[in-house]
């Protein structure tokens, strides 16, 4: 009798908690469901001038039919708000110092880090030196993200999780999400010229010239320039690098011992319409912008329409980024346009002469006071923080250990921050677009165009400053006004480096050097790619003379190897010897090297072995550099230098002071270099096995929500994207890592959109409920050629003017 009562009791309370749980399940679903964007329907949007129809294809691709412009605008920021705001929050707080208020103290240090470059205040007066157009614009798509926040008829279930609520949106924010991008595509902000000149006072001249050399054997610039070689220096190896204590050695698969970070950019190249398979019409532009992968993605496909002042019909199509009304990259019919990161010098530090005191500095004008800034840092929990930020007449003054330097960046000038890349979409030809480019205030690109005529050019959209510098790279005394930034590059100016119509009708960047002499001179060197990538695109295009969109898109998803080939030719030819692959059992791991190593495919064993072998060798090579700069506070990859280069040489020299210490000799570092990755790797296997040790094992997307890391596993799982296996790597066209890659693939001629090419990773909506949030994932995985226009509506939503009262 007590067991049935007990289990009576017993079942009674299960039920009561399943029925508690469904109804918390229920409550959380209800809430989620409430939040999701309008796809649907009809209703007013204030500040109209006349109706708006948002419309979506299956793929979630948002369409705009719009009277004009403004009302464009107005109605993409309300789909922006609706589908990705907490997307927006995150790249203004970012660019502001803001984060702290969202998510509490835990972003309090990247906080202080950025309020060093007071982006609001700069943000607030960039919005005022706008021309009126660009400012009403501003003003209209911010007034569509309030009014499409409103319309949720819950908030964003991201600001659930924190307990917090959105803030309005302002016109000043869509320029801090400028800002943002600029903290993520010029993210050195003077450190690599500090780890510059710690470096020359480490090595010396000669070896300072050797280490920084621009690649000789990886190179495809535009105006044919080339690099010579510098030879190893006579002098001996610096004493204080052979006799220094190495740094611990990380993970083999880590992928930064050769300066990798720098070359995960992005990829743009074209060809003119006399190579196009029709032989005459529109040139063919292809850009595939390198980014992290997070969810939502970077990118939100839009295809808007309106008539201009003339009454002229204008169309663009291609992407945006959430918080700004811009299409970034894609075609207005007339002109095709897309992005590559510049990657040349856009910052330069400067030595201060401080007082004793240390709170006044010597400039031209003699001795001034550092400007103070109290910046009030507000957290989630209501509280603040006060940070004071410090300036000269140059810019702020970095944070410790550095604060005898000043940073003068591009980032915090009037000229760097503007909203004349909406000109561009309007441009009726190649060579407009150029001139339209010259002094567009955004994150300096290499924009490449071409046009419906068949005509293509290259120039950077940039601001670009005059300089008077003793040396771009290393930090300079700017005291008595003989060494500075003296003004802007007029867009007259001849010297601003443009390409229009190259001979060859084909033109390529991929974040390398571009150019040489005195355009490089101007633009100087932020830490160039190696260059092997552009010139595998630079090959691809010469091999062809005639193409489509499937050609070009081919070339960006190709993930040969070629970079490796000289590595694999070395270990297999010279350290894999019969004798030592006998007395280390490694006839399986010679055999993968010679089966898969040409290309980084998912399946690929061989690729992953050589690639960690190399790895393990660079890192064994400066190591002891990297060590000394770590007592500086500085990093190996701070320095605009890839390893490669120096590596190479050194490896084919063998010279013997050039070995680590406590090194025998360069076989014996090239072997123990086999051993020990073999055994890192082998480590990382549940097996133990070789033959478990694929490419893609490794290269595993990581493309994750920002919050999913604080919740539970199950539901994390929910919001992020599946750990697929991909293909690529960097030194490669297909650049793909965990985290990083090709954020959008397009291929598009002006004209011939209908058969344009447009994937994303991901989907368009941030709401993990919305049908759009996965949608093209799976295509992007795949490389399905996606279409670059939107497909036939499967929902429209009539967005309708107030009704005016007499």
């Amino acid at each position: 009798m007590a067991r049935r009562r007990i289990w009576k009791w017993s079942r009674l309370l299960g039920l009561t908690l399943l029925l508690l749980v469904l109804l918390v399940f229920g409550v959380a679903t209800l809430g989620l469901r409430a939040s999701l964007p309008q796809y649907e329907g009809q209703r007013v949007l204030p500040g109209l001038s006349a109706g708006v129809e948002l419309s979506r294809d299956e793929h979630g691709y948002l369409s705009v039919e719009a009277a004009s412009r403004a009302d464009a605008a107005r109605a993409l920021g309300f789909a922006h708000a609706q589908e990705r705001f907490f997307q927006m929050d995150l790249l203004r707080r970012n660019a502001a110092g803001e984060l702290s208020a969202l998510v509490g103290a835990k972003a309090l240090a990247l906080d202080k880090s950025r309020r060093l470059h007071r982006f609001r205040s700069r943000a607030e007066a960039a919005l005022v030196a706008l021309p009126a157009a660009h400012r009403e614009l501003l003003q209209a798509y911010a007034e569509g993200v309030n009014a499409g926040l409103a319309a949720l008829a819950s908030r964003p279930p991201e600001y659930w999780l924190l307990r917090q609520s959105p803030k309005p949106w302002q016109p000043g924010d869509s320029l801090l999400v400028v800002l943002s991008m600029y903290l993520d595509l010029q993210a050195s902000q003077g450190r690599d010229d500090l780890a510059m000149q710690a470096l020359h006072e480490l090595v010396g001249p000669d070896w300072y010239a050797f280490l920084t050399q621009h690649s000789a054997d990886w190179q495809a610039t535009l105006d044919g320039s080339q690099a010579q070689p510098l030879p190893v220096p006579d002098a001996l190896w610096p004493e204080v690098l052979r006799r220094a204590k190495t740094a611990g050695l990380g993970p083999v698969d880590a992928g930064d011992a050769d300066g990798s970070h720098r070359d995960r950019g992005s990829n743009n190249f074209a060809v003119a319409g006399s190579l196009s398979s029709d032989g005459g019409g529109a040139a063919i532009v292809a850009d595939d912008m390198h980014l992290g992968l997070r969810v939502p993605g970077t990118w939100f496909k839009a295809s808007l329409s309106w008539r201009d002042g003339a009454g002229q019909l204008r169309r663009v199509a291609g992407v945006t980024l959430p918080g700004t009304p811009a299409v970034v990259a894609g075609s207005n019919g007339r002109i095709a346009w897309g992005f590559t990161n510049s990657t040349a010098d856009w910052a330069d530090v400067v030595k201060l002469r401080l007082s004793a005191d240390g709170q006044r500095y010597l400039g031209p004008k003699g001795e001034q006071p550092l400007k103070r800034h109290v910046e009030r840092i507000e957290l989630a929990d209501g509280s603040s923080v006060e940070h004071e930020v410090r300036e000269t007449e140059w810019g702020p003054v970095l944070d410790a250990p550095f604060a005898q330097y000043a940073l003068r960046w591009v980032a915090h000038a009037p000229e760097g921050l503007n909203m004349r890349t909406l000109d561009l979409e309007s441009a009726d030809s190649a060579e407009q677009a150029l001139r339209l480019a010259r002094g567009a205030g955004m994150p300096a690109q290499n924009l490449v165009v071409g046009d419906a005529q068949g005509r293509i050019g290259w120039t950077l959209i940039a601001a670009i400053p005059k300089r008077r510098l003793d040396s771009l790279d290393l930090p300079q005394d700017w005291s008595d006004g003989r060494q500075g930034w003296v003004g802007w590059l007029s867009p007259d100016d001849p010297a601003w480096p443009t390409v229009l119509q190259p001979a060859d009708g084909r033109l390529w960047t991929a974040n390398a050097r571009v150019v040489g002499g005195a355009a490089l001179a101007l633009i100087g060197d932020g830490g160039y790619d190696l260059g092997a990538r552009g010139q595998q695109i630079r090959d691809g295009l010469l091999a062809r003379q005639r193409f489509d969109e499937a050609a070009l898109h081919e070339i960006q998803l190709d993930h040969r190897a070629l970079f490796l080939q000289r590595w694999r030719r070395l270990l297999l030819d010279e350290v894999l010897t019969p004798d030592f692959v006998r007395q280390h059992g490694l006839a399986e791991y010679r055999e993968a090297i010679e089966r898969s190593a040409d290309a980084a495919a998912p399946e690929a064993v061989g690729y992953r072995l050589l690639r960690a072998w190399r790895e393990r060798v660079l890192e064994r090579l400066f190591a002891p550099l990297a060590a000394q700069l770590e007592t500086r506070q500085l990093k190996l990859q701070d320095l605009k230098l890839a390893t490669e280069t120096p590596g190479w040489a050194l490896l084919k020299s063998r010279r013997a002071d050039a070995l680590p210490s406590g090194t025998a000799s360069w076989p014996a570092l090239l072997q123990q270099a086999v051993l020990d990755s073999r055994e890192a790797l082998l480590k990382t296997t549940p097996d133990g096995r070789i033959a478990s040790l694929s490419w893609g094992e490794q290269n595993r997307a990581a493309i994750r929500h920002p919050l999913s890391s604080a919740l539970p596993a199950w539901l994390a799982a929910w919001l992020d994207m599946p750990d697929t296996p991909l293909a690529g790597d960097r030194h490669m066209p297909r650049v793909q890592l965990r985290v990083h890659g090709q954020s959008q693939r397009m291929v598009v001629a002006p004209g011939r959109e209908a058969q344009g090419i447009l994937a994303v990773p991901g989907g368009q909506s941030g709401h993990p409920l919305s049908p759009y949030y996965r949608a093209d994932h799976e295509a992007w995985l795949r490389a399905d050629p996606m279409p670059f226009l939107p497909g036939p509506a499967v929902q429209t939503l009539r967005l309708d003017a107030a009704p005016t009262t007499r």
